[in-house]
């Protein structure tokens, strides 16, 4: 055999082994070896072997090749990126960031180094140095000027702009992959994630190995309720790199969504074995840990967290957010050595506030516990903006065009579907309360606060650019009667994942308030129940709430208080035109008389009486909203009259509630 063929052949070899990393990582291991055996010392084989292992989940091995490999051929990026993946496998966070940052160096031009030393920095909690690397990833990826540029406005939060570059760029090259991701990240920011679906999947038809645009796919599956979709996009990337510890905690946050809350306590605390120093693993741990009741266990997750990262707010809210926790005095002084009025981290800052608020209001010291909930929110404000024009000229659209006329005219309409229970309202009314009080019901299923109907709604808006006007809700009208059944019948399809036996089944999100409407369009037998508290306690109870995301109108007193009055004249609508279709629950009610109220509320469910609905606090199951702890206990009185405590202070409140006080006057 002439030098030529044998090195033809070895090339060939080569070749098959290197296809054969994505699909069977033991072949290609394989593989390598009997190369290895013909032609010792082979690098590429070695290297092909090395990263086998790390997919077998034997990184130890890997490392074992590829550093006499790197002392032979220094300083080449691909080594040093697969010695940096190895260090990550097992769990040697600053020995990967070092290793990652040479191969960086050594060819800035290294897309999936950058990505690689972008994700390390994640979890070791360097969000600065992430995002960073992530910029050079989209640099370093990037073929044209343009999509550099839109990339490092889309960082700035310049979508208009970032989205009017991208649409050029692609106008002139439809392939480029890179613009199309980003313009993909736009919908994702703004909510419409049905298009970025569409735009990630042909982002990955034209580059399937493109793992940054896969990674953001599965999000948005995650995000649209696609959750068996998630996780079979999350295993291609997992098959690649299976202990990518920013991949395997995604998987875990799916499993909760799902429901399945014990795998994902498996996978946390899988990562937390190679990543005991994670903080935020160990955050991530403690809110499942919450979710199931495990209440001792995930204050320990959440202690260690802050030891790991003493800045890091959050885990001190979560604390807080506990509601029957008690904070010591180390604890509020460690806090308060936090609290900063120059640099730190926005979102450390605002967690650390509200915290503070609710360790000072639990003390009984409700002028610095105000003091702390009004930095909080004001934190909070920056960048988390509130549009109250918006949220009137949304409410007009809805009055204005679903009107009695509208009603009539649909009489008879929608898929006859009886299965969903809605409860709506404003956040810390009480809806959480009613959940657990109905799906104590042997024929109903609590689920949690379900983005389907408000996904529907965006999906009618139909816009021609991401940040263009809504066609929602006037488009209704254009529907058909087949239309309208299809948006049923979808709705029951997408929730499906979420359901196990049960025939009916709760959706707990407050804000579809705004759609009972399109509801009542398309599930004419669906249940809709109200959840409401009296407006200076419901406000100030959502004041006072960190939300994760979504309640931006919390705030603001004079904020939220305009909101409730919106809420109150859209539900006036809704009783005016769909008279007796809502069941309104007052919180207060609940409270007084909680027996007569719930044979009311199983009434009008259409559901027998059963004894397991007054005994809701025993029921088991997983909780994930902020009143997960005092549902689990029998109802008591103590928080109706907390607002009286602040009274001094919300005179802003007062007077952006105005009218809506008489309704609900103050003894």
């Amino acid at each position: 055999m002439s030098q030529a063929t044998a090195s033809g052949n070895l090339k060939t070899a080569l070749d098959h082994a290197t296809r054969l990393l994505s699909r069977d990582p033991a072949m290609a291991a394989e593989q390598a070896r009997e190369i290895l055996s013909v032609v010792p010392n082979t690098p590429r084989a070695k290297h092909i072997l090395a990263v086998a292992h790390r997919l077998m989940g034997e990184a130890d091995k890997a490392i074992e090749l590829l550093l006499p490999l790197s002392e032979a051929f220094p300083g080449t990026p691909a080594i040093l990126h697969e010695i940096g993946m190895s260090y990550g496998a097992l769990g040697r966070s600053a020995d990967a960031v070092s290793v990652l940052k040479e191969a960086v160096t050594a060819d800035p031009k290294f897309t999936e180094a950058w990505r690689s030393l972008a994700e390390q920095y994640s979890l070791d909690g360097y969000e600065a140095e992430s995002r960073k690397a992530y910029e050079n990833h989209f640099h370093a990826s990037a073929k044209h000027p343009d999509v550099v540029k839109a990339a490092d406005l889309l960082s700035k939060g310049n979508l208009n702009e970032t989205e009017r570059i991208a649409r050029a760029v692609l106008k002139k090259n439809p392939t480029d992959v890179t613009a199309i991701r980003i313009l993909a990240d736009i919908g994702i920011k703004v909510g419409r994630h049905e298009d970025a679906q569409n735009l990630l999947e042909r982002c990955l038809e034209l580059a399937p190995h493109f793992h940054l645009a896969r990674h953001n796919y599965v999000i948005v599956l995650f995000r649209r309720q696609k959750l068996e979709e998630a996780l079979t996009e999350l295993e291609k990337l997992l098959k690649m790199e299976p202990e990518n510890a920013n991949y395997l905690t995604l998987k875990g946050t799916i499993l909760v969504r799902k429901g399945d809350h014990l795998p994902a306590l498996d996978i946390y605390e899988r990562v937390l074995k190679d990543y005991p120093n994670q903080a935020n693993a160990q955050m991530n741990y403690g809110h499942t840990l919450k979710s199931v009741g495990r209440i001792e266990d995930c204050i320990q997750a959440y202690r260690m967290c802050i030891e790991l990262s003493p800045s890091t707010g959050e885990a001190y809210w979560s604390l807080a957010n506990l509601k029957t926790f008690r904070f010591t005095d180390e604890d509020i002084a460690n806090m308060e050595a936090q609290v900063t009025e120059e640099g730190g981290k926005a979102e450390d800052q605002s967690h650390l506030a509200f915290a503070l608020g609710k360790a000072y209001e639990d003390r009984k010291n409700f002028k610095t516990s105000f003091l702390y909930y009004k930095r909080g929110n004001g934190i909070r404000r920056i960048n988390h903006k509130y549009d109250q024009k918006r949220n009137i000229y949304d409410s007009v659209r809805q009055i204005k065009t679903l009107d009695a006329a509208f009603f009539e005219k649909h009489a008879g309409c929608g898929y006859e579907a009886p299965d969903p229970i809605f409860i709506v309202g404003l956040p810390r009314a009480g809806s959480t309360l009613l959940e657990q009080i109905l799906s104590s019901h042997t024929q109903v299923e609590g689920t949690a606060e379900l983005t389907d109907i408000i996904a529907i709604s965006r999906k009618l808006g139909g816009k021609e650019r991401f940040t263009g006007a809504s066609k929602y809700p006037e488009i209704l009208t254009e529907l058909s009667n087949d239309q309208i059944t299809e948006l049923g019948e979808s709705y029951i399809s997408t929730t499906r994942v979420q359901r196990s036996d049960p025939p009916f089944f709760i959706d707990k999100m407050p804000n579809n308030f705004q759609h009972i409407g399109l509801i009542h369009l398309i599930l004419p037998n669906a249940k809709i129940i109200d959840a409401r508290r009296h407006p200076m306690a419901g406000c100030f109870a959502g004041f006072k709430q960190l939300f994760a995301r979504g309640q931006t109108f919390t705030y603001g007193l004079e904020d939220i208080g305009h909101y409730y009055r919106d809420y109150v004249k859209i539900m006036d609508h809704w009783d005016d035109v769909l008279p007796g279709r809502i069941h309104r629950v007052h919180y207060e009610d609940m409270i007084a008389d909680t027996e007569t109220q719930i044979r009311q509320l199983l009434d009008y469910c259409g559901l027998e009486f059963e004894e397991n609905c007054l005994r809701f606090y025993e029921t088991k199951r997983a909780i994930r909203t902020p009143s997960a702890e005092q549902v689990r206990q029998p109802i008591y009185k103590e928080g109706l009259e907390q607002w009286r405590n602040y009274e001094a202070y919300l005179d802003p409140l007062k007077k952006a509630l105005g009218p809506v006080l008489e309704r609900y006057p103050i003894d």
